[in-house]
């Protein structure tokens, strides 16, 4: 355990009775192994806490506070524990399809509940003890990602490379019997997990509903980092096209009987399709929109809205935009319309081709800093260049491949804007009111 307490926040109800350096060993009585038991039992209004200090001695210290209210205290690990790692090696892990000489922290495969639950991070449920499962359900860990990829169990062992994670439909029926909410996500790859076996996982995840409240299906990724592995097929137009009418056939079935989809495809498979996105009601209110589900949709709808209140003299620097060849096209389509409102909007969109992990991958999200600094050098990038956040490491200004922004500035001698993923605040950067 790495309960050990690092820092004390100054409005900690413990401030001055806590002390940097000892161990929380227990809250009310309850053992503390992890932030999950740390937020759980802190959450009453009294509290007796036990530290532990240097040489095992303990002491005890009461506090009061509002019930829900943080404690404040920081520790040594964000989960006070080392992170469950994942111990499948699915046949389209993403992790194992990274070259070598990156970063260690983008070979660690995490399969951890805990993560789920508060980041939102996919598990696969093949790693969890029998005590872990009724932890989950007796502390009310909801709701939980799970990445379930096929119901049958010889192909799903198959895909998780993971005999022990073959017969997942069990440990669903328990959570959702101790009252846990799912939202799962089903990864496709064509000749395995699509067609018939896609509708029977379908079938099988709709009778839990609603405690399996969304599934987002996602078309399989795959890099040119492959060697040795097993033989995958890309998804292409027309495997798309007749995974989008599997799903969408299904999922207005469910709509009928149960008031919701339940399940959406990415909007990956629209654009391999060429096809147009859902309308916003088709999303209903977007459960799967952090995997890629309703993303374009959404962004049109933040841009379309905040360009109605666009004056139309609105101007900014000359700016170009760069992005993955997935989304290019969108966003050339929402500058045209947002030029012919606003005339003096000038800005162009580059699209880059990803040339470190090969060019089945298109999504702006694995852009590295070098692909964009090497297609991007001596073109004409007027005075300014938007990227989106999701080419960096969440709240750092660095690349996949350890580029920083600092580092496109000064090889392109342009400044770089980084935009969220939100099309009203798209529009303001374009406009220069940002």
């Amino acid at each position: 355990m790495t309960n050990a307490i690092t820092e004390i926040e100054r409005a900690s109800p413990l401030r001055g009775k806590a002390r940097v350096g000892e161990r929380l060993v227990s809250i009310n009585g309850n053992e503390i192994f992890d932030v999950l038991d740390y937020k759980y039992y802190s959450y009453e209004p009294r509290l007796e806490l036990v530290f532990e200090g240097e040489g095992g001695s303990r002491r005890r210290v009461r506090v009061k506070k509002s019930a829900g209210a943080e404690l404040g205290l920081s520790f040594e690990s964000y989960l006070m524990d080392a992170p469950h790692e994942c111990s499948n090696h699915c046949l389209f892990c993403f992790v194992e399809q990274n070259p070598q000489g990156l970063r260690r922290s983008l070979y660690f495969k995490d399969d951890d509940a805990r993560l789920s639950f508060l980041t939102g991070s996919y598990i696969t449920l093949t790693n969890l003890s029998e005590r872990e499962i009724s932890r989950l359900i007796d502390l009310k860990i909801s709701p939980i990602n799970i990445s379930v990829h096929a119901t049958n169990p010889a192909l799903r062992a198959k895909l998780l490379g993971n005999k022990e994670g073959a017969d997942i439909l069990p440990l669903m029926r328990a959570l959702a019997e101790g009252g846990i909410t799912m939202n799962c996500q089903l990864v496709c790859c064509p000749g395995l997990n699509d067609g018939q076996e896609l509708s029977r996982t379908m079938e099988d995840l709709a009778q839990l509903y609603p405690r399996a409240a969304s599934v987002s299906v996602v078309p399989v990724g795959l890099t040119k980092h492959r060697e040795g592995r097993a033989p995958l097929a890309p998804v292409d137009a027309e495997n798309a096209r007749e995974t989008l009418a599997l799903v969408e056939g299904f999922a207005e079935k469910c709509l009928e009987k149960h008031g919701s989809r339940i399940f959406f495809p990415a909007d990956e498979y629209y654009i391999k399709a060429a096809l147009p996105v859902p309308l916003e009601e088709f999303y209903e209110d977007y459960p799967q929109l952090e995997n890629g589900v309703g993303l374009l949709r959404l962004f049109e709808a933040q841009f379309l809205e905040e360009l109605e209140a666009c004056p139309p003299e609105s101007a900014g620097a000359d700016f170009s935009i760069a992005t993955g060849r997935a989304a290019a096209p969108f966003l050339e389509k929402l500058l045209v319309t947002a030029q012919e409102k606003c005339g003096n909007i000038k800005g162009r969109v580059f699209s880059i081709e990803n040339i470190f992990f090969g060019d089945t991958i298109d999504v702006a999200g694995l852009i590295t800093g070098g692909d964009l600094i090497e297609q991007l050098r001596g073109r004409s990038l007027g005075e300014r260049l938007l990227i989106p956040a999701t080419m960096l490491r969440h709240g750092e200004g660095i690349f996949l491949d350890d580029v920083t922004v600092s580092d496109v500035e000064r090889e392109l001698g342009v400044s770089v804007s980084v935009v969220e993923v939100d099309g009203a605040k798209f529009l303001k950067n374009c406009t220069g009111r940002a």
